[in-house]
């Protein structure tokens, strides 16, 4: 869920890396440091992790004190009244999927090294020097966010100007800004290749030339709806080309038993 795939960790990533900058800070008011502070990578993961632990049990606890049985593993769709879960089947009237969306990768090649929002929040080291693919308002805050732990930012975008659709005014200060932090921003950039070294090092090749010397490429290029291998098609529930679940005007699908909720 969102709270613990993306809201809280993310924030606490955020404040911790508004730490740099209240250190720089400081000294005009009066603060005196004899070393300069340095972060580590992993006791803030661990920390974030003890953080999520907790929430994970109060959700448990909340289906189950309402009675909700809770059946954790992947399934299917057998029927349009059958569920499948590991080697058992599950019998039920009518099924309500709230299935969110997954992260979208383009098909380049070796887009395998690429990592996605989901991994960035969960990186067993920090980024040295990260390239991030897209303008929209995830790759900003992350920027933000990797830039402030002092690691190498370079962003990507399609476009001239990042956060498409927002107010012109906005676009121009959130850049200029960002850019005064240190981060690189490569307008009109489409990413074509990326390319892994002897040394482990990454490299993003665009139509405007090759960066080098990467230890991480994250795309937010957008998201996909989370519907393959579920069974859908085979009970016969209608979806877009791009896999999204048609409904009614009351969220019911092509098959009267099943309906689907957008989270």
């Amino acid at each position: 869920m969102c709270v613990l795939r993306g809201c809280v960790p993310k924030k606490l990533l955020v404040y911790s890396s508004k730490f740099p900058h209240e250190f720089d800070e400081s000294g005009g008011f009066g603060w005196k440091f004899e070393t300069e502070p340095k972060h580590d990578w992993s006791t803030l993961m661990a920390n974030k992790n003890a953080e999520l632990q907790p929430l994970t049990g109060i959700y448990k606890n909340i289906l189950n004190n309402a009675g909700v049985p809770l059946i954790e593993g992947r399934g299917k769709l057998w029927t349009h009244t059958r569920l499948m879960w590991m080697e058992s089947y599950i019998q039920q009237g009518t099924y309500s999927l709230q299935l969110g969306a997954c992260s979208f990768i383009p098909e380049i090649p070796e887009s395998e090294h690429a990592i996605d929002s989901d991994a960035a929040l969960d990186l067993p080291s920090k980024p040295t020097k990260i390239g991030i693919v897209g303008g929209g308002y995830i790759a900003l805050e992350f920027s933000g966010i990797f830039n402030g732990l002092n690691s190498d930012v370079h962003v990507f975008i399609r476009q001239k100007k990042v956060l498409r659709g927002f107010d012109e005014d906005v676009r121009d200060f959130v850049a200029e800004q960002m850019s005064q932090r240190g981060i690189e921003f490569h307008t009109e950039e489409l990413p074509q290749a990326i390319h892994k070294s002897a040394d482990g090092s990454l490299s993003l090749k665009a139509n405007k030339g090759t960066v080098e010397s990467f230890s991480h490429i994250m795309f937010t290029t957008g998201w996909r709806p989370n519907t393959k291998n579920l069974g859908l098609e085979w009970v016969g529930v209608k979806m877009s080309k791009n896999g999204a679940i048609e409904v009614d005007e009351f969220s019911q699908t092509s098959v009267p038993s099943i309906w689907a909720v957008e989270m």
